[in-house]
C-alpha cells in the first residue's frame, strides 16, 4: 500500500519537474526571440535545414485560421481540456516500470501544451521562432517539437510497448491496475 503511494508520489515529482523544465526552456527560448529576432532579418541556424524567423502566430494549429480573435479562446479551452485528461491518464497509469515509456511523452505533450497556452492567454498569440529551410512549412516553437515528439512516441509506445506487454500476460492491463488499485485500498474498520 504505501509502496504504491511513495512510487505515485514519486512519478509526480518527476512530472513536475520535467515539465517545469521543459516549459521554462521553452519560455526562455520564445523570450529571446521575441528580443533578439522580431526586428531583424532571419537567421540561418544549420545551412540548407533550420532557420530561425520570429513571427507571432493568432491562428490555431500551424498558423490555421490566423486572424481570428475566436480561435485564441477556442484554441486555449481545447489545450485546457487536453491537458486535464492527459492529468488523469497520467495518474491512471500503472506504476510499473514497463509503464515508464509512456510517462515521459506525457510530459513533453504536457509541457508543450503549457508552454502554447501561456502565450495565448498573456499575449494572444503564440511565439514561433523555427522554420525548415528545407521545405515550405509552418514557422513552430519549440513547445511544439514537445507535443509532437512526445505525441508520436507515446502513440508508438503504447502500440508497441503496452501491447507486447498486454498480450504477453494472461491477465493483461486491466486485471494489473486492478491489483494496484487493490493494494492502495485502505483496510475497512470493524464494527
Amino acid at each position: 500500500m504505501n509502496n504504491v503511494k511513495s512510487s505515485k508520489i514519486k512519478l509526480w515529482i518527476v512530472f513536475i519537474l520535467g515539465s517545469g523544465v521543459l516549459v521554462a526552456l521553452d519560455l526562455w527560448l520564445k523570450a529571446w526571440a521575441y528580443d533578439y529576432l522580431q526586428n531583424n532579418p532571419p537567421q540561418v541556424l544549420i545551412s540548407g535545414l533550420v532557420g530561425l524567423r520570429y513571427v507571432e502566430n493568432t491562428g490555431m494549429v500551424f498558423g490555421f485560421l490566423s486572424g481570428h480573435e475566436w480561435t485564441v479562446w477556442v484554441s486555449s479551452i481545447a489545450k485546457a481540456i487536453v491537458m486535464i485528461m492527459l492529468l488523469v491518464y497520467y495518474h491512471k497509469l500503472p506504476t510499473g516500470k514497463k509503464f515508464l515509456l509512456l510517462r515521459i511523452p506525457l510530459i513533453f505533450v504536457f509541457a508543450g501544451a503549457v508552454g502554447n497556452l501561456y502565450d495565448r492567454l498573456t499575449m494572444g498569440a503564440v511565439r514561433d521562432m523555427l522554420e525548415f529551410l528545407f521545405m515550405n512549412f509552418a514557422i513552430f516553437n519549440l513547445a511544439d517539437v514537445f507535443i509532437v515528439t512526445g505525441a508520436i512516441s507515446w502513440g508508438v509506445f503504447e502500440l508497441f510497448i503496452v501491447k507486447y506487454h498486454i498480450s504477453e500476460e494472461s491477465e493483461g492491463l486491466v486485471d494489473e491496475t486492478a491489483e494496484e488499485a487493490e493494494e492502495c485500498e485502505e483496510p475497512e474498520e470493524s464494527e
